[in-house]
C-alpha cells in the first residue's frame, strides 16, 4: 500500500512538473509573439511617422532651466523682476507651442500684469523669510490642466458639447497655489472627460511630444508634461486617477508625484464639485527638478500638511530597497532593454549606498488593468451622462450608430469606454477586492516606514501617436497604484537610443511621501533628472546583465 501511495505521489510530482513546463513554455511562447506583434506595430507607424521627426527648439533663456524654488528665491531677494520671469516662460510658450500645440488657453496679458503688482509690492519689502513661509512661489509662472477650474477660462473637459463654459471659481489646488503667489498663465491638453493615455480630443486636437512630435505625451496631463519639458512654465499641477500625472511626467522626462490618498482636494477637478477623499484620484505636482517637489506638495495638500513628514530628513543608508522590473501581465508588452537599464542603473546605484536590494513580484500586479477597471466602477462618477455634459445618458449601441455614420461628438476613446462599460462583462467584485487587500497588505509588510519599491514605469518609452488603441493593456503600470492608493513619484533617468525620455517610478507606503521625495532627489543628483537640453545618456549603459 505504502508502494501504491509513493508511486501515485511520483506520478502527481511528475503531473505537476510537466504542466508546470507547458505552462512556463506557453507563456514564453505569448510573449515573442506580443513583442513580434510590437515590432510590427512600430514599423507600421514609423513608415507614416518617421518622415515628420520634428524637436523643440533648444533652451537659449537660462531663467527658463531654474527650478521653482530658485526662481521664487530670485524673485524674493529682487536678483531677477516678476515681469521678467513671467515674460520669460510666456515667449517661450509662443515659440513652442505651434509645434507642440500643448497650450489651448493663455492668460498673458493679465500674468503679466500680476507680475509687475508683485514687482511693485516687493519694492519695499525686505522680510523675505516671511514671504517664503507665507508665499512661497511669488511671482513664479504656473499652468494647469484644461480640466482643472480656473476662474474665468475655459473648462470645457475636451467635450464639444462644453465648448464654451468657463469656470466661476478655481479648483481648490489651483486657489493654493494661487494664494502662494503662483501666476497662472495658461491651461493645457487633455483628452476628452480625461479618460485616455493620449492628449487628443474634438476641440484643441493632439498635443506632441516636445522630444519628438511624432510621439505621444501621454494622458491626461499631457499638455502639462509637455509644456513642463519643454520649459513654456515652471511647474503644473496635474490630476492622477490612473497615471494621469506620472504618464506625462515619464513621456516627457519630468517629476509627477501621485500623494498619499486623500491628500489633496478634488473639488474644481474635472467635473466634481467636492472633496471625494475615498477617490483613487489626487492632484499633484509635476516639475523639471525634484527640489520642487516637497514645497509644491505642501502647498497643494494645505491643512492635512500634518498627515505627511516632509520635512523630515531622510537616510538613504537606512532604507530598504525592493524592486519589480515588469507587472507580469501577459496582455502588456515587453519592457524593453533601454526601461529595463534604466530601473537596473537605479538599483545599483540604491545597492551601494544602503547594501541590498530585493527583487519582489507584487502578488496580484498581473491583473492590474483588471482590478483599476473594478475599482473605477466605484468612483463617485456617472461616464454615460458626463460624456453627453450631464444632458442625457447615452449607452455604446447609440454612439456607435453615430460613430459609423460619421455624427458622434465624441472621440474613438470615449467610444471605447462606452463599449467597455455596456458591453464588456463586468469585473468579479469579491475577487478584485481580495486580490487588492492582499497586495496592500504584502506591500504594506515590506515597506513599513523606511523602504521604497523601484517600479517600471511601463513597457517602453513614448510611442506613436495612436499606436495606443493597439497596447492598452501598458497602462497597468500606472494604474496599480491608484488602485493602492500609495504614494508613488515619476523620476526620469535620462533618454534612450532614440532621445527619449526613460525612467522609474518609487513608491512608499500611504503617507511616506518624503521617502519619494528623497529617492528621488538623490536619483536627480546621480544621472541628471531632467534631460531635454542634455545628451543621450542610456546609450553609455551597459545592458548586457539586465534582469
Amino acid at each position: 500500500m505504502c508502494t501504491s501511495i509513493k508511486k501515485k505521489n511520483t506520478n502527481n510530482t511528475l503531473y505537476e512538473k510537466v504542466k508546470k513546463l507547458f505552462l512556463d513554455l506557453l507563456k514564453c511562447i505569448v510573449i515573442e509573439l506580443h513583442c513580434i506583434f510590437d515590432c510590427v506595430v512600430d514599423i507600421i507607424f514609423g513608415l507614416y511617422y518617421d518622415q515628420k521627426v520634428k524637436k523643440v527648439s533648444a533652451v537659449t533663456n537660462p531663467l527658463l532651466l531654474d527650478s521653482a524654488t530658485t526662481l521664487a528665491e530670485k524673485i524674493r531677494t529682487k536678483q531677477v523682476k516678476a515681469e521678467k520671469v513671467v515674460e520669460s516662460f510666456i515667449e517661450r510658450c509662443k515659440e513652442v507651442n505651434g509645434l507642440i500645440n500643448a497650450i489651448v488657453e493663455e492668460r498673458y496679458v493679465e500674468a503679466i500684469k500680476e507680475a509687475k503688482a508683485v514687482d511693485v509690492e516687493l519694492q519695499d519689502y525686505d522680510d523675505t523669510s516671511f514671504l517664503k513661509e507665507t508665499r512661497p512661489f511669488l511671482g513664479v509662472p504656473f499652468t494647469t490642466k484644461e480640466s482643472n477650474e480656473a476662474e474665468g477660462l475655459l473648462h470645457t473637459m475636451g467635450m464639444l458639447s462644453r465648448r464654451n463654459y468657463r469656470s466661476t471659481s478655481d479648483a481648490t489646488v489651483v486657489a493654493y497655489l494661487k494664494k502662494a503667489g503662483g501666476i497662472l498663465i495658461a491651461k493645457t491638453n487633455i483628452p476628452e472627460l480625461n479618460l485616455w493615455v493620449e492628449s487628443r480630443n474634438n476641440l484643441y486636437g493632439q498635443t506632441c511630444n516636445p522630444y519628438n512630435i511624432t510621439r505621444t505625451v501621454g494622458g491626461s496631463s499631457g499638455g502639462e508634461g509637455a509644456i513642463i519639458a519643454a520649459c513654456g512654465s515652471a511647474f503644473s499641477i496635474g490630476s492622477d486617477i490612473g497615471g494621469s500625472i506620472r504618464m506625462p511626467a515619464f513621456y516627457n522626462g519630468v517629476f509627477g508625484m501621485k500623494p498619499s490618498e486623500g491628500m489633496t482636494s478634488l473639488k474644481g477637478i474635472g467635473l466634481r464639485d467636492k472633496y471625494y477623499p475615498e477617490s483613487m484620484a489626487e492632484a499633484g505636482p509635476i516639475c523639471k527638478k525634484a527640489e520642487d517637489l516637497a514645497p509644491f506638495l505642501k502647498v497643494l495638500v494645505g491643512d492635512k500638511i500634518s498627515k505627511l513628514k516632509l520635512d523630515e530628513p531622510v537616510n538613504l543608508k537606512n532604507l530598504k530597497i525592493f524592486y519589480q522590473p515588469e507587472s507580469g501581465d501577459l496582455r502588456a508588452s515587453k519592457v524593453n532593454d533601454a526601461m529595463r537599464a534604466a530601473l537596473r542603473k537605479a538599483v545599483d546605484h540604491f545597492e551601494e549606498i544602503t547594501k541590498s536590494a530585493t527583487k519582489i513580484k507584487i502578488p496580484g500586479s498581473e491583473y492590474s488593468f483588471k482590478l483599476w477597471r473594478y475599482w473605477m466602477t466605484q468612483e463617485n462618477a456617472d461616464f454615460k451622462a458626463d460624456i453627453t455634459n450631464r444632458q442625457s445618458r447615452t449607452n455604446a449601441v447609440s454612439e456607435i450608430h453615430k460613430f459609423i455614420s460619421g455624427t458622434s461628438d465624441i472621440t474613438f476613446a470615449a467610444l471605447l469606454k462606452l463599449i467597455d462599460e455596456d458591453l464588456l462583462p463586468k469585473e468579479n467584485s469579491e475577487w478584485a477586492i481580495s486580490v487588492t487587500n492582499n497586495m496592500k497588505k504584502y506591500l504594506l509588510e515590506i515597506l513599513d516606514d523606511n523602504g521604497v519599491l523601484f517600479y517600471s514605469s511601463t513597457s517602453f518609452p513614448a510611442i506613436y501617436h495612436y499606436s495606443s488603441f493597439l497596447r492598452p493593456y501598458n497602462f497597468g503600470y500606472w494604474c496599480l497604484f491608484n488602485v493602492l492608493k500609495f504614494p508613488v513619484c515619476q523620476v526620469p533617468l535620462g533618454l534612450d537610443y532614440d532621445g527619449l525620455p526613460v525612467g522609474i517610478q518609487v513608491i512608499a507606503a500611504p503617507y511616506n511621501d518624503h521617502l519619494c521625495i528623497a529617492v528621488a532627489k538623490e536619483l536627480e543628483r546621480a544621472f541628471g533628472g531632467w534631460a531635454f537640453c542634455l545628451p543621450r545618456i542610456i546609450f553609455s549603459l551597459d545592458i548586457k546583465h539586465l534582469f
